[in-house]
């Protein structure tokens, strides 16, 4: 017989069962007999910390979202206020008057204009092109925009600036043309140029801001124009324009003129003065026409301002010389010169016979007249003279 213990399998049946393992009753193995149970379940403290955090995160976003559509909208419209505006607009304008930039202001929507948009607006139609141009623009500084006012489909922009030495304020229209993408693009409504009607008188040349033109290059005429007509000529708005004549036949210190006014007319009247070289010209001019009259050997010389008249017989030729020439003085007659009444004396040298007693005086007199004359300035530049003569005696 084995010493050892010997297991009875009838004391194992007879043993204690070993307890069941309980059901758990934790929220991670809650099954449909957990949810019967009745008892509560509820998220840990970190799951309520981080749901909290997102919702804080989530609000910041949507601010920050806020504030970003708000920059870029402010940001568009600074944008647009300094690049898309009508303000915008004429300033780009303005700054190529000052840049003295004639054919880049010209492609400017709005400026360029036909002869039928002139003539319905009452302004010449023929009014010439020749000062827009960079070498006949005057100078413009400190142009800015005071103030932007819409009315209706048409924006009033007033700008203020300063023409040479002048300063000036203008308004101009504009109006929306369209859009490129997103921005908007404009317009002139009426176009910033203005007419320029020019009176030149005593001169066929002039100078327009040290521009030199000829009334026959741009009156409509072309070669038969009438030097006393004025002309017309087509001119940025806004710009000072200085009218002056230097010629060796007349001068003026000018006169300027600002045009502030877009698509008005502007009248300008310059009236030239005799240089002292003209005058002296004349001078000599009717010097030697006395001089040539005084060869006629007759009591009254033809074409001439004096003559001589006795009731009896003369006896040989008489003999004229000019005593005293005339001090010759040029007035404005238009677009020529006049001689007004002048006084001179010529003598005369003749014998005269007396009809009742046939006796022969030598005689030696003094002829006082008074002459006027014209001067005519021709196309060509050329003058003529012409003078006459009043109480002849």
């Amino acid at each position: 017989m084995d010493s050892g213990v010997v297991k009875d399998p009838a004391a194992d049946a007879l043993a204690p069962a070993a307890p069941a393992e309980s059901p758990r009753s934790d929220a991670t193995s809650a099954g449909p007999q957990g949810a019967a149970s009745g008892t509560p379940t509820s998220p840990p403290a970190s799951g309520r910390r981080a749901k909290r955090r997102l919702a804080v995160d989530l609000s910041i976003l949507a601010v920050i979202g806020v504030l970003l559509i708000a920059a870029v909208a402010a940001a568009f419209g600074a944008v647009q206020r300094e690049l898309y505006s009508p303000t915008a607009f004429v300033e780009r304008y303005l700054s190529l008057l000052a840049d003295g930039n004639a054919a880049e202001a010209l492609t400017v929507p709005g400026v360029s204009v036909a002869s039928t948009d002139l003539e319905s607006a009452d302004l010449p139609p023929t009014a010439h092109d020749a000062l827009l141009r960079s070498s006949a623009m005057g100078s413009l500084s400190d142009a800015h925009v005071i103030s932007e006012v819409l009315h209706g489909d048409v924006y009033e922009v007033t700008v203020e600036y300063k023409a040479g030495r002048y300063e000036g304020t203008s308004t101009f229209e504009v109006i929306r043309e369209g859009q490129v993408g997103i921005a908007p693009t404009w317009r002139f409504a009426t176009s910033p140029l203005a007419v320029l009607t020019l009176d030149v008188r005593g001169s066929t040349t002039f100078d327009v801001n040290g521009f030199a033109l000829d009334k026959r290059q741009v009156s409509p005429d072309g070669a038969d124009a009438d030097p006393a007509d004025p002309v017309d000529l087509l001119v940025f708005t806004p710009g000072l324009y200085s009218v002056s004549v230097n010629s060796a036949i007349a001068s003026t210190a000018g006169v300027a003129v600002l045009s502030d006014a877009p698509f008005a007319e502007v009248p300008v009247r310059v009236q030239a003065q005799p240089t002292e070289q003209f005058t002296e010209v004349v001078q000599q001019r009717v010097e030697e026409f006395l001089t040539t009259c005084a060869t006629q050997e007759v009591l009254q010389p033809t074409g001439c301002p004096f003559g001589y008249v006795v009731e009896d017989r003369i006896v040989g030729t008489p003999k004229w010389s000019i005593l005293a020439q005339p001090t010759i003085e040029l007035v404005p007659n238009g677009a020529n010169w006049s001689i007004p009444a002048t006084d001179a004396v010529a003598g005369i040298s003749v014998d005269i016979q007396s009809l009742f007693d046939g006796s022969i005086t030598a005689t030696e007199d003094e002829v006082p007249f008074r002459l006027t004359g014209t001067i005519r300035v021709l196309a060509d530049g050329s003058v003529t003279i012409a003078v006459s003569g009043t109480d002849t005696q």
